[in-house]
C-alpha cells in the first residue's frame, strides 16, 4: 500500500461558476489558473503522482507549456490514473478537503464524487469530498483564493 498527499490553491476572480471535480458550481466568481483551475483535481492529481513515487503535476502538464493553456483538469486526472494502472497500482481511494467561505458543497457533493469516481474508474464509494470553511480567516476566508488537500491510497498490483 502506498498513500500520496496532494494540495493546490487558485484564486478567485469575478466570473460564472467554480468547477471542482469537473463540476461547475453556480457563483458569481471562478478559479483562475493556466489550465481550467480546477483545484480539486489538481490536488488529487498530486495525490495520486505521490502515491506512486511519480513526481508532481508541475512535471506532467507544466503551466509553461501552451498546449495546457485552458486544459481540462478532469482529462488531466484521466490521464494521471491511466498512468497510476500503467504503473502498477490500482486506487484503493481518493479523499480531499475542500476548503471555501463559498461556495457550498452542499447539494453537489454526490455529483462530484460521481465524476471523480467514474474518471478513475473505480467505485463512488471509494471518493470523498468534504466542505471547510476557513472561518473567515486569510485570503481564503476573504473569499480571494480556496484550497484543496486530497490524500490517495494505491495498491500494488502484480
Amino acid at each position: 500500500m502506498r498513500a500520496g498527499l496532494g494540495f493546490d490553491m487558485h484564486r478567485l476572480a469575478e466570473g460564472t461558476g467554480v468547477l471542482l471535480g469537473g463540476i461547475t458550481l453556480p457563483f458569481n466568481k471562478k478559479l483562475t489558473g493556466h489550465s481550467d483551475a480546477d483545484a480539486l483535481c489538481h490536488a488529487i492529481i498530486d495525490a495520486l503522482l505521490g502515491a506512486a513515487a511519480l513526481g508532481d503535476i508541475g512535471e506532467h502538464f507544466p503551466d509553461t507549456d501552451p498546449k495546457y493553456k485552458g486544459a481540462s483538469s478532469i482529462e488531466l486526472l484521466r490521464q494521471v490514473a491511466a498512468e497510476v494502472g500503467a504503473a502498477s497500482y490500482r486506487i484503493c481511494n481518493v479523499d480531499a478537503v475542500v476548503v471555501a467561505e463559498a461556495p457550498r458543497l452542499l447539494g453537489f457533493k454526490e455529483s462530484i464524487e460521481r465524476n471523480i469516481a467514474e474518471t478513475l474508474r473505480i467505485e463512488a464509494g471509494r471518493v470523498s469530498v468534504k466542505g471547510k470553511t476557513a472561518e473567515g480567516l486569510g485570503p481564503i476566508g476573504s473569499g480571494d483564493a480556496l484550497c484543496v488537500q486530497a490524500i490517495a491510497l494505491l495498491e500494488a498490483i502484480s
